[in-house]
């Protein structure tokens, strides 16, 4: 099965930066509004540089931008990315959804 994206990798980076829990946390919060890295850190467990780093995966996957605000850096979600995991979540769909539907005829004509 093949998903189609403009790049290839495109996919993976946005499934494997979805994968983990706190980063998952991380696009829901910075969808709402704009935390800064310091401010994430202390909505977890984890040290400051584990959060730095999952932000940096998000950032590179494209669901989240930073911005310099003085000496910190400003995390805030990006909603387009969210439309292109929408439109391969909806391809796989599609893909297993034709699949199914020539299951069903194949039962249907050994009936």
């Amino acid at each position: 099965m093949v998903v189609e994206t403009e790049k290839p990798r495109d996919a993976d980076r946005l499934f494997g930066a979805l994968s983990n829990s706190t980063r998952r946390d991380i696009v829901r919060r910075t969808l709402r509004d704009e935390y800064s890295v310091s401010d994430l850190a202390r909505c977890y467990p984890s040290s400051f540089a584990a959060v730095q780093k999952h932000v940096a995966v998000l950032e590179k996957a494209g669901l989240v931008s930073k911005r310099a605000h003085g000496r910190e850096q400003l995390v805030r979600g990006n909603p387009n990315s969210l439309d292109e995991v929408r439109g391969l979540l909806d391809q796989l769909e599609a893909v297993w959804r034709d699949r199914i539907d020539r299951f069903e005829q194949t039962l249907k004509r050994t009936d």
